[in-house]
């Protein structure tokens, strides 16, 4: 019988398939014969408390143009797909918070959703790190301005960024005597409306911001390092950071197995740690990246590791 995927995604049309994490899932769903179903978080609805969506038949190809071909639309309930993926990236608002509800209906009546709905609403990518605090360096999460600039001045090198953000944005670096100090924290707390983080800034940045993944809190065994671009202090790809691999170090195994019981306790199947030097900065739940670029590395097949997980979840159910 063949099994039937969803994956719920920001437009297939937009993504570059040579590094994108979602794009090595499907090619290795495909690979084992499953049929892909492509849906947008605006695809989805509820009919008398059933969960739907609009839902398009997916061939992809691994090629870097016309790397994608879908059928016609069709309606599909969600609960009568074996599997579903959620890899919509951030912003992670009321829309992602209303999606999960429909996700949600469709786990009730026996779908596989990766990850767990309710998980991806409850661990905040930053705050879900607070449980862990013998992996993470000091922080603390206020809007007041006070607060933060008490902080700043405890530890007097800082990063403040906001709890919502990805890919690098509204993140600084913050020094004792920095005259852009109060026009930061207006900014990244909009004006104290808005909760931030703010870390004790980890010099070990200079080597890299290391993106591990866990498949079912087994770590990948090796690291995608981001190193920031001259000038920067930000590890973010999308803000100009070069990679490189690297096999994992005792302390990230470490930390790995600190967490490991928790995500498999909240149905965390697929996550992205980030660690800096020897310190958790953030928890990823939502759509991990760097399958692309540790499997090129590496020679690995870190989707076909998924899968195997996700099969022997569905051969238990």
């Amino acid at each position: 019988m063949t099994r039937r995927l969803g994956i719920v995604m920001d437009p297939i049309e937009g993504i570059k398939p040579w590094k994108d994490s979602s794009f090595a899932m499907l090619l290795e769903a495909q690979r084992r014969g499953w049929q892909p179903l492509v849906m947008r978080l605006d695809d989805l609805h509820m009919d008398d408390g059933i969960a739907r969506a609009i839902a398009r038949p997916l061939e992809v190809t691994d090629r870097r143009e016309d790397h994608y071909r879908t059928g016609n639309a069709c309606s599909v309930v969600l609960g009568d797909l074996d599997v579903i993926l959620m890899r919509k990236d951030p912003p992670f608002d009321l829309e992602y918070i209303y999606a999960t509800y429909f996700l949600e209906q469709a786990e009730e009546a026996g779908t596989l959703v990766v990850n767990r709905p309710q998980s991806l609403r409850d661990c905040n990518e930053k705050l879900f790190t607070r449980e862990f605090p013998q992996c993470c360096a000091p922080f603390r999460v206020a809007r007041d301005a006070g607060l933060l600039i008490e902080f700043l001045e405890q530890h007097e090198d800082i990063i403040i960024k906001p709890l919502d953000g990805m890919g690098g944005h509204s993140i600084f670096r913050l020094r004792m005597g920095d005259p852009n100090t109060n026009a930061i924290i207006e900014a990244v707390t909009d004006h104290g409306c808005r909760q931030a983080m703010v870390q004790r800034f980890i010099p070990e940045i200079r080597d890299g911001d290391k993106r591990i993944l866990l498949i079912d809190g087994e770590p990948v065994p090796y690291a995608l390092a981001r190193i920031p671009a001259e000038g920067e202090n930000r590890g973010n790809i999308a803000a100009g950071a070069r990679t490189r691999g690297q096999p994992l170090s005792e302390r990230d195994r470490w930390i790995c197995d600190q967490i490991a019981p928790r995500l498999r306790e909240k149905g965390l199947l697929f996550v992205g740690i980030d660690v800096i030097g020897d310190y958790l900065t953030e928890i990823n739940v939502t759509s991990p990246t760097c399958i692309r670029e540790l499997d090129a590395e590496f020679g690995l097949n870190i989707a076909g590791d998924l899968f195997d997980a996700i099969e022997r979840r569905l051969a238990r159910s």
